[in-house]
């Protein structure tokens, strides 16, 4: 359990501040897509003959590119695309997994992740991926910011605007490929997203909102997991019911209103 929970601190920690990103640019969609393809990467490393977790990363880098390319495209609504994409390369996985004649593979625990089998390495690695987030996020929060506002503005003032998107689409994938193991695939964006949009409802500035998003998600987690131990419940999914249920708490105590902590 200690491990479980430093392993969903640490989650929340760098998820927290992206996640606001997320919401101010609307990239829900643009994540959903990259968790659901997370399969492929998993499928790839067992046909490689490697670790999947050490499969999932530069796979996950390679579908954000791909993702990124196709997103300029105007023949297809970019919605409805990474809505093709997102289901299509999770239904791949799957079937693809299951031709690998000889391997044994637990598809739950990739789908809705298995926190209280993490190990000290697991830990090890959510703790680079926190301080990587978190200090690019540091480094380059007046340029990714101001990129949000408005990128066209962001240009004239010199902000290189296509370099701010690739940077932000990077910290994606490496968050959510790290979540594999925290609450799965599935429940991934979850824990990305819903503690950004609680954040939202008290913030004031863009600043406090990332702060306070990083908490909201640190509590969900530590409730979740609580619960969890409490009622013998699978620990991602509860995490991730938690997290929701501070949402929909926050609807009536919020003091901001519904555009509070827009950049």
């Amino acid at each position: 359990m200690l491990r479980a929970a430093a392993a969903g601190l640490l989650f929340a920690l760098a998820a927290g501040p992206l996640g606001a990103f997320v919401v101010w640019r609307r990239m829900a969609y643009f994540g959903e897509a990259l968790a659901h393809s997370v399969l492929l990467g998993v499928a790839a490393g067992f046909l490689l003959g490697l670790a999947p977790g050490l499969a999932v990363l530069p796979f996950m880098l390679g579908f954000a590119f791909l993702l990124l390319l196709l997103e300029r495209q105007r023949l297809v609504p970019v919605d409805t695309l990474l809505a093709v994409l997102a289901h299509g390369a999770l239904a791949a996985g799957v079937i693809l997994v299951s031709l690998l004649g000889g391997v044994r593979t637990d598809l739950l625990g990739y789908l809705f992740g298995d926190v209280l089998a993490v190990g000290d390495g697991d830990i090890a690695v959510l703790m680079l991926v926190a301080v990587t987030v978190g200090g690019l996020l540091a480094r380059f929060w007046p340029p990714l910011l101001s990129a949000t506002v408005s990128e066209e503005l962001a240009a004239v003032e010199g902000v290189p605007v296509q370099r701010m998107r690739l940077l932000l689409v990077l910290l994606l994938a490496l968050v959510v490929a790290a979540g594999m193991r925290v609450v799965g695939m599935l429940l991934v964006m979850a824990l990305l997203v819903v503690p950004a949009a609680t954040a939202r409802r008290f913030a004031r500035t863009p600043e406090t909102m990332a702060l306070l998003a990083a908490a909201i998600g640190g509590l969900g987690v530590l409730a979740g997991l609580a619960g969890a131990w409490q009622f013998d419940l699978p620990a991602g999914p509860a995490i991730a019911v938690v997290t929701v249920g501070l949402f929909f708490a926050s609807l009536p105590a919020g003091l901001a209103p519904a555009g509070g902590g827009r950049p």
